[in-house]
């Protein structure tokens, strides 16, 4: 049965196949606590809600006796959104479409073959009930990488896992005997510093954890932020074991117009980006992202004049909008892209706002205008 459910599984694209014993991971849940006490799980839950719950996949399933892993490859398909662009913003890639539904599609065709045998069995994908990455390098498809990633020699990190969850006992496989040796080069590269030590992130300096977290975006790293509204590929993008991943990939994928996205309504924002994560499906996420974006794109390159006034004039007119989040970053925004108009906007603006938060924000970017002379 298990080579049967191997060869079904790479028959529908999977990279990577393996079975582990549905037995606790050592040691995961004490890991994920001790990031809750030390605060660097930030406002992430997921698996961080219930640490015992997502070591131990018996605890939902008392009848597990076995965990089918399986990895999918996102590149080629996935691209790359190439060079900065004014005006425009990139996903990163395992977001740019929907690339669970291969996956999603291979599981399920794992749990239906073992139901169809009369066996029971779950799919587990993208589940806070399992700690998935755990799942894959125990059942021997993945190692873990110091950018706390998990990596397989033939994609390195460009790959998503799942696992069916089955009451067969079938034979586990062992695990990976490699690990990243003296390689670090993810480290360096977290534009933000959030790899903290080998295998550890800080999920507070995270850009990728930021882009899906309701709330004011964390000042310090607005800049760091860059042209991105969703996810991070620095620290992937570093990783020697994918690069050839990267070779010959089509650019431009990712790569999305900003303007057209703030003008978007709501429905229309939500409905193009459904597969992405957004707390609650409040659309203020993804404009508040691209606001930030903007004025980075905008800012950090030699935009012409007119593409310059026309992110202040969208930006103005969140500025002057019913949304206090949205005004608050729109004047950080202004400020950054800076010059005449973004001081009138500015003073005007905060002769007549009457929230604090953003109040304070337009008289720390008017403050900034002063020191680069714009005023």
């Amino acid at each position: 049965m298990k080579d049967r459910l191997r060869q079904l599984a790479i028959d529908m694209g999977c990279s990577g196949f393996g079975v582990t014993r549905a037995d606790e991971f050592a040691g995961v849940a004490e890991t994920l606590h001790e990031r809750n006490r030390s605060g660097r799980s930030g406002r992430v839950r997921f698996t961080f809600k219930d640490p015992d719950l997502a070591a131990d996949v018996t605890r939902s399933f008392p009848w597990a006796e076995s965990l089918i892993t399986v990895s999918w490859p996102y590149l080629p398909e996935a691209g790359t959104p190439g060079p900065p662009d004014p005006g425009t913003g990139r996903i990163a890639r395992f977001a740019t479409e929907d690339h669970y539904v291969g996956l999603r599609r291979a599981a399920t065709a794992l749990r239906d073959r073992l139901v169809g045998a009369g066996h029971r069995a779950t799919v587990l994908v993208d589940d806070d009930r399992l700690v998935d990455r755990a799942a894959a390098v125990r059942a021997g498809i993945a190692w873990w990488g110091k950018s706390t990633m998990v990596l397989d020699p033939r994609n390195g990190p460009w790959f998503l896992v799942g696992s069916v969850v089955t009451d067969v006992a079938l034979e586990p496989d062992a695990p990976m005997r490699r690990d990243c040796g003296t390689c670090d080069a993810c480290i360096p590269a977290c534009p933000t510093g959030a790899i903290v030590a080998p295998g550890v992130l800080d999920a507070n300096r995270c850009l990728a954890h930021w882009l899906q977290t309701a709330g004011v975006f964390p000042r310090e790293l607005r800049i760091p932020l860059g042209d991105r509204i969703y996810g991070c590929d620095d620290c992937l993008d570093a990783c020697p074991p994918g690069s050839k991943r990267l070779e010959g990939v089509r650019t431009g994928v990712g790569r999305v117009d900003l303007f057209a996205l703030l003008a978007a309504g709501d429905d229309a924002l939500l409905e193009r980006f459904d597969h992405f994560y957004i707390p609650r499906r409040r659309s203020r996420i993804l404009r508040r992202n691209a606001i930030l974006a903007l004025a980075n794109s905008v800012a950090a390159s030699s935009a012409d004049p007119p593409v310059r006034e026309r992110a202040l004039d969208v930006l103005g007119n969140f500025l002057n909008g019913d949304d206090e989040q949205l005004r608050l970053h729109s004047a950080w925004a202004i400020g950054r892209i800076d010059g005449d108009e973004a001081l009138t906007l500015l003073t005007t603006r905060l002769g007549v706002e009457g929230n604090p938060a953003v109040r304070a924000e337009i008289e720390t970017a008017l403050a900034g205008l002063r020191l680069t002379g714009s005023a």
